[in-house]
């Protein structure tokens, strides 16, 4: 299983990891909860990649932690990806770490914007702000967890930055009221009189990047052009 992939290369000479027992391993996990794994592959990083079912997050986290084989004690990290277009459109990213073994391992699932999914701060409690960014930066509801409340905006925050459909602008902006003495929000204004386009010489300052302009030549100058 995983104790197998890591053997020290010092003692075996094998490159590290070894693929072929990575594979085993996750074709393991898959033969013992074949209601939740949906898939196992390698990852061009040669690291093991679980997909799940958003029903089994709890069960196969738990059997990575607490398997002789596996041991994966440390949530090292969460986070989603966000694609439209798909009917589940987020992506969600647990990297775990066995001490143990020396070994990493990535397990994937999916939701939408209504679907809650199970929390891991029973089993890992690093998924307790884990959680709380992605809730903050996606709006992944995790049912269970103790304290989902935002952690990176500021209160009274609308949407969720990191979704596709968020605007690059935001919907308000901060700034410090000098009559009322006070930090105030207001919509977002964008003042067209105050952007500069130069689309004839964007690369003005930097002459050498390119061949300057003709109108930018002159006579012995350095944008004279070279024959």
């Amino acid at each position: 299983r995983v104790r197998e992939a890591v053997v020290s290369t010092q003692s075996t000479g094998e490159a590290y990891p070894d693929i072929d027992k990575l594979e085993r391993f996750g074709k393991y996990v898959a033969a013992i909860l074949p209601k939740y794994v949906q898939d196992v592959r390698i990852t061009s990083t040669k690291e093991l990649e679980i997909l799940i079912h958003p029903e089994g997050i709890v069960p196969v986290m738990g059997m990575l932690k607490d398997h002789t084989n596996a041991q994966f004690k440390a949530l090292m990290e969460i986070t989603a990806n966000d694609v439209p277009g798909r009917e589940y459109r987020f992506e969600l990213v647990y990297c775990l770490l066995s001490h143990h073994y020396n070994s990493r391992c990535i397990v994937k699932t999916y939701t939408d914007e209504l679907t809650p999914v199970d929390s891991l701060t029973p089993l890992f409690k690093s998924a307790d702000w884990g959680e709380r960014e992605v809730w903050d930066m996606y709006g992944v509801y995790f049912a269970g967890h103790p304290d989902l409340r935002r952690i990176l905006t500021d209160y009274g925050f609308q949407g969720h930055p990191q979704r596709k459909d968020f605007p690059l602008t935001g919907f308000s902006e901060v700034r410090y009221d000098n009559e009322l003495a006070r930090i105030v929000y207001e919509p977002v204004e964008v003042a067209q009189e105050f952007r500069k386009f130069d689309l004839d010489t964007p690369w003005e300052l930097f002459p050498k990047h390119r061949e300057a302009p003709e109108h930018l030549i002159t006579e012995g100058g350095e944008g004279e052009k070279k024959e």
